[in-house]
Protein backbone atom coordinates (compact mmCIF):
# COMPACT_ATOMS: atom_id res chain seq x y z
CA UNK A 1 0.00 0.00 0.00
CA UNK A 2 1.33 3.66 -0.87
CA UNK A 3 0.50 6.63 1.10
CA UNK A 4 0.55 9.77 -1.18
CA UNK A 5 0.53 13.60 0.48
CA UNK A 6 0.14 16.71 -1.98
CA UNK A 7 0.88 19.68 -0.85
CA UNK A 8 1.63 23.04 -1.89
CA UNK A 9 -1.83 24.14 -3.13
CA UNK A 10 -2.86 27.49 -2.34
CA UNK A 11 -4.91 31.17 -4.04
CA UNK A 12 -2.84 32.68 -6.77
CA UNK A 13 -2.97 35.45 -9.32
CA UNK A 14 -3.25 34.86 -12.84
CA UNK A 15 0.07 34.56 -14.07
CA UNK A 16 1.31 33.47 -10.73
CA UNK A 17 3.14 30.54 -10.32
CA UNK A 18 3.05 27.53 -7.83
CA UNK A 19 5.21 24.17 -7.09
CA UNK A 20 3.11 21.09 -5.58
CA UNK A 21 4.60 18.49 -3.95
CA UNK A 22 3.66 14.75 -4.02
CA UNK A 23 5.64 12.84 -1.05
CA UNK A 24 5.00 8.78 -0.68
CA UNK A 25 5.08 6.49 2.17
CA UNK A 26 7.16 4.05 0.69
CA UNK A 27 9.98 4.41 -2.21
CA UNK A 28 8.56 4.92 -5.58
CA UNK A 29 11.41 4.24 -7.78
CA UNK A 30 9.31 1.46 -9.71
CA UNK A 31 5.98 3.60 -9.97
CA UNK A 32 5.05 5.60 -13.27
CA UNK A 33 4.16 9.32 -11.43
CA UNK A 34 1.50 11.53 -12.40
CA UNK A 35 -0.55 14.50 -11.71
CA UNK A 36 -4.35 14.66 -12.41
CA UNK A 37 -6.88 17.61 -11.86
CA UNK A 38 -10.66 17.70 -11.16
CA UNK A 39 -12.38 21.09 -11.67
CA UNK A 40 -16.25 21.83 -10.24
CA UNK A 41 -18.26 19.86 -12.56
CA UNK A 42 -16.09 18.33 -14.36
CA UNK A 43 -14.47 14.95 -14.90
CA UNK A 44 -10.31 14.06 -12.99
CA UNK A 45 -7.95 14.91 -15.96
CA UNK A 46 -4.64 13.99 -16.33
CA UNK A 47 -2.17 16.83 -16.26
CA UNK A 48 1.06 15.34 -16.33
CA UNK A 49 2.72 12.35 -16.06
CA UNK A 50 6.54 11.03 -15.63
CA UNK A 51 8.01 7.57 -16.22
CA UNK A 52 9.53 5.24 -13.85
CA UNK A 53 13.38 6.48 -14.38
CA UNK A 54 12.59 10.30 -15.86
CA UNK A 55 13.03 9.45 -19.26
CA UNK A 56 9.64 10.22 -20.96
CA UNK A 57 7.14 12.71 -19.42
CA UNK A 58 3.89 13.66 -20.97
CA UNK A 59 1.80 17.00 -20.83
CA UNK A 60 -2.09 17.71 -21.29
CA UNK A 61 -2.27 20.51 -24.40
CA UNK A 62 -3.61 22.90 -22.41
CA UNK A 63 -0.45 22.92 -19.95
CA UNK A 64 2.64 22.44 -22.05
CA UNK A 65 5.04 24.74 -21.68
CA UNK A 66 3.65 26.01 -18.82
CA UNK A 67 4.00 23.27 -16.13
CA UNK A 68 6.71 20.93 -15.43
CA UNK A 69 6.96 17.88 -13.78
CA UNK A 70 9.79 16.05 -12.24
CA UNK A 71 10.65 13.46 -9.54
CA UNK A 72 13.13 12.43 -6.48
CA UNK A 73 13.50 9.24 -6.26
CA UNK A 74 15.75 9.67 -3.02
CA UNK A 75 13.08 11.66 -1.63
CA UNK A 76 10.18 9.99 -2.95
CA UNK A 77 8.81 12.88 -4.28
CA UNK A 78 7.28 13.99 -7.52
CA UNK A 79 6.57 17.62 -7.90
CA UNK A 80 4.69 19.83 -10.75
CA UNK A 81 5.77 23.09 -10.88
CA UNK A 82 2.62 25.67 -12.42
CA UNK A 83 3.85 28.76 -14.07
CA UNK A 84 1.41 31.11 -16.27
CA UNK A 85 -1.33 30.14 -14.10
CA UNK A 86 -5.03 30.95 -15.55
CA UNK A 87 -7.88 30.50 -14.05
CA UNK A 88 -9.20 27.68 -15.95
CA UNK A 89 -6.53 26.06 -13.76
CA UNK A 90 -8.31 26.51 -10.64
CA UNK A 91 -8.93 22.45 -9.21
CA UNK A 92 -7.89 19.89 -6.97
CA UNK A 93 -4.38 18.58 -7.77
CA UNK A 94 -4.02 15.02 -7.47
CA UNK A 95 -1.03 12.73 -7.44
CA UNK A 96 -1.17 9.25 -8.51
CA UNK A 97 1.60 6.11 -8.22
CA UNK A 98 1.12 3.19 -11.30
CA UNK A 99 2.76 -0.06 -11.20
CA UNK A 100 1.73 -3.57 -11.98
CA UNK A 101 -1.81 -2.62 -12.26
CA UNK A 102 -1.74 -0.75 -8.95
CA UNK A 103 -2.99 2.51 -8.67
CA UNK A 104 -2.66 4.79 -5.98
CA UNK A 105 -4.45 8.33 -5.31
CA UNK A 106 -3.72 11.12 -3.08
CA UNK A 107 -6.51 13.23 -0.94
CA UNK A 108 -5.96 16.00 -3.14
CA UNK A 109 -4.52 19.47 -2.52
CA UNK A 110 -6.66 22.94 -4.11
CA UNK A 111 -4.99 25.42 -6.45
CA UNK A 112 -7.41 28.51 -6.92
CA UNK A 113 -6.25 30.99 -9.60
CA UNK A 114 -7.92 34.59 -9.39
CA UNK A 115 -8.58 36.67 -12.34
Amino acid sequence: QVQLVESGGGLVQAGGSLRLSCTASTRTNFYAMGWFRQAPGKEREVVAAISVGSASTYYEDSVKGRFTISRDNAKNTVYLQMNSLKPEDTAVYYCNAFSNGMDYWGKGTLVTVSS
